[in-house]
């Protein structure tokens, strides 16, 4: 596997991509997948559609050529390969509800992107009345879960720039001490483009009891001393290229000497995630690399506080199959990249949380972030 890939290269992973999708299709008695804003569209079509209310549709049928169907104003945008697809803009007052449902035709089975906005569904159902309606990620969600060799490429190109915001914050060139949670959520996006993400899609800054609330919206929090502060921040980055990958990264810090009980925590934590990151192989299932971590911090009494799966697929979107969560027998492949974040949340008290993304491979497990685990002292 190389780190360096043409656009000749990228087209011919799509059109392999295609052919995998319609096998599925085959299988599994879809005739056409009509797929609109979210993941699947760039990933087969190279064209990130804006979440207009304008339909915008990759009209995918199992047996017939790809149309692309877009909005005029839109089209200039459109990178066309005619190896994928043909291109149909659509002028302002034309019908596109109609236009889509008259090249779906005959089709009596339709998969519909997870994300198709309901009011566009709802017009191409009343246009197809006899046709049943599905999800296509049932389709798709499993083969784009698997990553090529340019998505792998660009996961680690992502995790390395976000790798470099991670560090200055446990180095302390991110101020804390006297900040508002809001003020180093900012700072930590700009960082985020400065090391080249196009669009930061979060930044989680939770301090003192506010660590305890993995999802915490940062605010006007002012950072004391001697707490743990969560950092969890992630962005989008295109390097170059028409579609961009995500990131997701999570470190925890602390402002000031941690008390023993933290100490013996973040030890806790820390084994945890080491441990479940190296359960990552070939045939284990997402359910042991869960139950993995999960048995550590049960053991060393925080079960209770551990309240959320140990990780989630990544990719073109922050969070997609396969998920890392009890029940989930699905066997990992190469090519699957997910993240692996166990946490412990005392409530109304203090949280820590480490999180990586790894991407299992038949070359070895590849770590797509590098920046030190430890439990750093941050007092600037």
């Amino acid at each position: 596997m190389t780190d360096t890939v043409d656009d000749r290269a990228i087209s011919t992973s799509r059109q392999m991509r295609l052919a995998r999708v319609r096998a599925a299709m085959a299988r599994d008695g879809f005739d056409v997948l009509l797929l609109s804003i979210g993941a699947d569209l760039p990933w087969l079509s190279g064209y990130e559609a804006m979440p207009l209310e304008r339909p915008t549709v990759l009209v995918l049928s199992r047996d017939a050529d790809a149309i692309l169907v877009v909005p005029e104003l839109e089209a200039p945008r459109v990178h066309e390969d005619p190896a994928l697809f043909e291109l149909r803009p659509w002028r302002e007052g034309e019908d596109a509800v109609g236009l889509i449902a008259d090249l779906v035709g005959a089709a009596k089975r339709i998969g519909v992107s997870d994300r198709m906005w309901a009011g566009l569904l709802l017009g191409i159902q009343s246009h197809l009345p006899s046709a049943s309606f599905d999800r296509a990620s049932k389709v798709t969600g499993a083969i784009r879960a698997v990553k090529d060799d340019f998505e792998i490429t660009m996961l680690k190109r992502a995790g390395a720039a976000a790798d470099l915001v991670a560090a200055s914050l446990l180095s302390g060139e991110i101020p804390l001490l006297g900040c508002t949670e809001a003020s180093v959520s900012a700072a930590i996006g700009q960082r985020l483009r400065d090391a080249g993400h196009a669009k930061v899609n979060f930044a989680i800054v939770g301090s003192g009891p506010n660590a305890a609330s993995p999802h915490h919206e940062a605010g006007e929090r002012i950072i004391g001393s001697s707490e743990t502060v969560v950092c969890d921040f992630g962005g989008t980055f295109y390097g170059g290229y028409e579609v961009g990958y995500c990131s997701d990264i999570t470190r925890t810090v602390v402002t000031g000497q941690p008390s023993p009980e933290l100490v013996e925590l973040y030890d806790v934590l820390e084994a945890a995630q080491a441990a479940a990151v190296a359960g990552v192989e070939l045939g284990a299932t997402c359910a042991s690399i869960d139950g993995i971590g999960r048995k550590l911090i049960d053991d060393g009494g925080y079960g209770q506080y551990f309240i959320h799966r140990i990780g989630h697929g990544i990719g073109i979107e922050e969070h997609e199959d396969p998920y890392m969560t009890g029940g989930n027998e699905t066997k990992i492949v190469s090519g699957h990249a997910f993240s692996v974040e166990p946490g412990i949340y005392l409530p109304g008290r203090m949280g820590v949380r480490i999180e990586d993304i790894i991407v299992a491979h038949t070359e070895g497990t590849i770590r797509c972030n590098q920046v030190d685990h430890a439990l750093h002292i941050v007092e600037a």
